[in-house]
């Protein structure tokens, strides 16, 4: 087990990439042939999500099991309090520990109607990730010490958020409670992110700050994840977008072509390593780290 502290802490780029679960059995057979794939490009983890509402918490956790014990991948998993109770994410919690899967990213987690629509705590929950950030961290005296914990940045601003200078401040607080690595919502628009890194830096957070990339599957997708999340698409992404509406086999080279010169630029900046949302699909990811060379700029693990 290599805790995301140490995974960042290593010499060279950090390679990261995100799965979510399927909603049936043929779905998970079919994810796991694409892990086949995705794992020949030696990331150094893997993360598993959870649904809006923590709807899919179940499969998450067979699925970040079945790549530690059976794959011996090391993971990374979603942890959410929306709709859970406080007593719930303690037990999730320590299923994780006695599991010995000690990275998470918390969160306060999507409601069934998306990022933007109306956040409520549980009664008897946590009001917020930096609560679930302590209390992974400090809730039970056998947890202490082994948990390695990841948080969300959003370079555009959270869809909830009251202002830019708010959304920071709260950053900060995640960071201050303990968080080790900022890994962020996807963006298209570089100058978002490298804004972002400024004014984390300006208010002194210091933990790395991953650029999450999102490879273009289809033009309709694209605009209904930014749409959601309250990412915007460049004119000039638009205008590229405008020309493979109804060709989701070239939006995909697009986006291959697309990702590899925002990932170009992102390298030249100094990021510290890449977490792509890979959507279940290995095509696109192993494009990219092909087209960038990612296997001579990775560390490799310890």
């Amino acid at each position: 087990m290599t805790k995301l502290v140490d995974i960042y802490a290593r010499d060279g780029l950090t390679f990261s990439i995100e799965l979510f679960p399927p909603k049936s059995d043929e779905g998970m057979e079919r994810l796991f042939c694409e892990v086949d794939e995705l794992k020949k490009l030696n990331p150094d983890f893997f993360s598993v999500t959870y649904g809006a509402g923590g709807s899919t918490q179940d499969r998450t956790f067979d699925i970040v099991k079945r790549l530690k014990w059976r794959e011996k991948l090391e993971v990374m998993c979603h942890l959410t309090i929306v709709n859970q109770s406080r007593h719930t994410v303690r037990e999730l919690i320590g299923d994780l520990w006695g599991n010995d899967i000690h990275n998470v990213i918390a969160l306060a987690g999507d409601p069934p109607g998306g990022p933007s629509a109306p956040w409520t705590p549980h009664p008897d929950g946590f009001q917020n990730a930096r609560e679930l950030v302590n209390t992974i961290l400090r809730g039970q005296s056998g947890w202490f010490g082994t948990f390695s914990i990841a948080v969300a940045g959003f370079p555009e601003v959270h869809p909830r958020a009251t202002s830019r200078e708010a959304d920071l401040t709260y950053l900060k607080s995640k960071v201050e409670a303990g968080a080790d690595v900022i890994i962020t919502q996807l963006f298209f628009d570089n100058e978002d992110y490298y804004r972002y890194v400024e004014d984390c830096r300006a208010i002194g957070i210091e933990v790395p700050i991953v650029p999450g990339i999102l490879p273009i599957r289809s033009s309709a997708q694209c605009r209904r994840f930014t749409r959601l999340c309250g990412a915007k698409i460049p004119p000039r992404l638009d205008e590229l977008l405008s020309k493979v509406e109804d060709d989701d086999e070239a939006a995909i080279e697009m986006g291959i072509e697309y990702c590899t010169e925002q990932c170009r630029a992102l390298l030249d900046f100094g990021v510290p390593g890449f977490h792509f949302y890979s959507l279940n699909r290995a095509r696109s990811v192993a494009a990219i780290h092909a087209n960038l060379n990612l296997g001579a700029l990775t560390a490799a693990p310890a």
